[in-house]
């Protein structure tokens, strides 16, 4: 059963609010000379933890930006942004690697698994790149949770797309992360295909306490989540609890007069 959860904008003071993920008046420039593109325009936003979040918009509105200055993956231009406690401004690029190795998973549109190894080497690679213990108990458990246990040992060729990406999510969730960042992760997959990764991302908020925040251009998919968050303009354009598809997609067709 949902819950519903909220996603503010940004309040003054530290980044220690109890949220899964802040961001305060975050704006990001790209070029300059006077070919400066503003993709993100002091967006501030605040995801709780154990909660599913949809970013939305038109192309161009700043979504991916908004990922990437949320999960450590571009700086912002000015604001600041936290993961947890956490502020990532500041941190250079080895510390920043370092927190995305170890408090941050990802799923993308195109399942970015290495073909030579196995499903079960695939979702260890995390772990081996950061360094740490490989637990065998742990590991079972999440192949277990996406469905896979029974396919440990096949290489990604072997598997269909919605199988791979159900690798990708169990790679994602194999470290712990504070929040999972999926962008596009339903692009490539057919609609039946699509529905069952993301009752998965669904059953990891409800079941297991896990912070999503997804991108799509999808209304379907957002209706799986607890909020859906607008951008246009690279502006907040606005927030919806409890989405439907046919809510979602009324909202999307207003966001130009709404920016």
């Amino acid at each position: 059963m949902r819950t519903e959860r909220q996603l503010v904008g940004a309040r003054e003071g530290t980044g220690g609010s109890g949220s899964a993920l802040r961001l305060e008046a975050v704006t990001k420039v790209y070029g300059r000379g006077g070919r400066e593109v503003t993709a993100l325009d002091e967006v501030g936003a605040e995801i709780p933890h154990g909660s599913f979040t949809a970013v939305m918009g038109p192309s161009g509105s700043g979504k991916s930006t908004f990922l990437h200055c949320a999960a450590g993956l571009d700086v912002p231009s000015s604001g600041r942004a936290w993961i947890g406690d956490t502020e990532l401004g500041g941190m250079n690029e080895t510390e920043l690697t370092e927190l995305r190795r170890r408090r941050v998973g990802f799923v993308f549109q195109a399942f970015n698994l290495v073909p030579s190894l196995s499903v079960r080497q695939n979702v260890e690679l995390p772990l081996r790149l950061a360094g740490e213990r490989l637990d065998p108990a742990w590991l079972d458990e999440i192949l277990a949770r996406v469905g896979l246990e029974g396919r440990a040992a096949h290489r990604p060729a072997e598997l269909s797309g919605g199988q791979q990406q159900r690798v990708a999510i169990a790679r994602a969730l194999v470290t712990r992360p504070d929040v999972v960042f999926g962008d596009e992760p339903t692009g490539a997959l057919d609609t039946v295909t699509a529905r069952e990764v993301l009752s998965l991302l669904r059953s990891c908020v409800d079941d297991a306490g896990q912070t999503v925040v997804m991108v799509t251009h999808d209304p379907v998919a957002a209706s799986y989540a607890d909020t859906v968050l607008f951008l246009a303009d690279g502006r907040l354009a606005g927030h919806m609890d409890a989405p439907t598809a046919d809510r979602v997609a009324d909202r999307m067709t207003r966001l130009g007069a709404w920016a």
